[in-house]
């Protein structure tokens, strides 16, 4: 069993302590707020680069080379990703050296130099992993289905942004201003996730932590729009194609209960090798070599997310029949049977990622952040436990018939007018 507490700074900080029986390791991640849907439209991209910048030093660690080599010293794994909702910084590390790791990660993301010449180095980087992303079909195909589910609002937009943004657009006072706006230790957190036996005296543990921004409020992002159910294709010649479809359930994404049923008719749909999907389009069929489906929500839109990778020349018929499967259940909704077995894959499949600290901080992150719920990482295991049959055959039924779809291969838009 886990336990979970949290405190806040007089910065206005929470800081959530997680222990985990049983682990000699200990994740330090701190988020704020501030992922690519708080961008302004001349910023997109600006949230991903910002994530780069601040590992070119702080005050106490003031280039990449102090950074770097002190997580080595430490024996210290660095990371971070931006997602739409947030971003994060994070360091996994025996537990025994968490003053350390604590200090380290304090100084680079609480107080980052953001140096003018390794800001027009970076921009090299960056834009070489746009163009990475460009060349990946599976990468492309999740930025297309983002933007025929959303347009231009910011959950439409890529998280890395336009490769313009980078060579003409970006400077250092801008970006500054983004971080100054949006960097709120009061509407972001510190998650302390692991063997916490290890961790500072509480006045240095707040000293530490007292080195992030205080701001009073940071600028709210933009509410979710309707869907659009555009269908979006970027035509390339191959022989392999990937699809993505969204489609809007009716879930409450307030709601633990309702978003746990999605967790699990989406395990039932896509998410495991006894999926319908699964089954269907790849055992039976033999349409793909790879199909699935996750339920996800945002702070205020809940989504369901079908994806294939496949032989182009079986592209049209896949789509057209994960289409059929879905509205199968929306009409005659799951059985009995399939339910309970997807209930104790979902069930399961969080005890297992629950065993690293680095999983339990990130989904701490969501939870206090994004959706501004207390951290109970046994809760979230109860939760899929505890639903019921009908509340999953609820969201197998509230599953509009609108879809978003969007491909990248030899197609055009027009075969995918399947009605769903």
């Amino acid at each position: 069993m886990t336990s979970a507490s949290v405190t806040t700074a007089a910065n206005g900080m929470p800081i959530h302590r997680i222990a985990l029986p049983g682990t000699r390791a200990l994740t330090v991640l701190a988020a704020f707020d501030a992922g690519a849907r708080t961008e302004r439209p001349e910023e997109n991209g600006m949230a991903h680069f910002l994530e780069h910048l601040v590992f070119k030093g702080g005050e106490s660690y003031p280039t990449y080379v102090e950074v770097n080599e002190t997580a080595d010293r430490i024996g210290g794994v660095l990371n971070a990703y931006t997602s739409h909702d947030l971003v994060a910084f994070h360091i996994t590390a025996r537990a025994e050296r968490a003053p350390e790791a604590l200090d380290l990660l304090t100084d680079f993301v609480g107080r980052p130099r953001i140096d003018a010449e390794e800001l027009d180095r970076e921009r090299g980087v960056v834009i070489q992993e746009i163009n990475r992303y460009d060349d990946q079909p599976s990468s492309v195909a999740e930025h297309l289905i983002d933007r025929a589910a959303f347009g231009d609002h910011p959950l439409g937009r890529s998280v890395l942004g336009p490769e313009q943004h980078l060579r003409e657009t970006f400077t250092r006072e801008g970006i500054v201003a983004f971080r100054e706006r949006q960097w709120s230790g009061r509407t972001g957190g510190i998650f302390l996730v692991g063997n916490i036996d290890h961790l500072p005296e509480e006045s240095e543990l707040e000293a530490l932590v007292g080195r992030f921004p205080d701001i009073a409020v940071a600028e709210p992002a933009e509410p979710a729009p309707a869907l659009q159910a555009e269908t979006l294709v970027e035509r390339r010649d191959s022989n392999q194609s990937h699809l993505r479809l969204i489609y809007r359930p009716s879930v409450d994404v307030t709601d633990p209960r309702q978003r746990a049923a999605l967790s699990i008719y989406s395990t039932l749909l896509g998410g495991s090798m006894g999926s319908r999907l699964f089954s269907e389009i790849r055992e039976k069929l033999g349409l793909a070599y790879s199909v699935s489906a996750f339920g996800h929500a945002h702070a205020d839109v809940p989504l369901l997310q079908l994806s294939a990778g496949l032989d182009s020349e079986k592209c049209v018929e896949a789509y057209a029949r994960m289409r059929e499967i879905v509205s199968d259940l929306r009409e005659n909704g799951p059985t009995e049977e399939e339910v309970s077995r997807a209930r104790s894959y979902a069930a399961g499949a969080r005890v297992l990622a629950f065993e690293r600290s680095g999983t339990v901080a990130s989904y701490a992150a969501g939870q206090a952040i994004v959706r501004r719920e207390p951290v109970d990482p046994d809760s979230a295991i109860t939760a899929l436990d505890d639903v019921s049959f009908d509340e999953v055959d609820a969201v197998a039924r509230g599953i509009g018939t609108d879809a978003a779809v969007a491909c990248v291969g030899p197609h055009d838009a027009e075969e995918f007018a399947v009605a769903g």
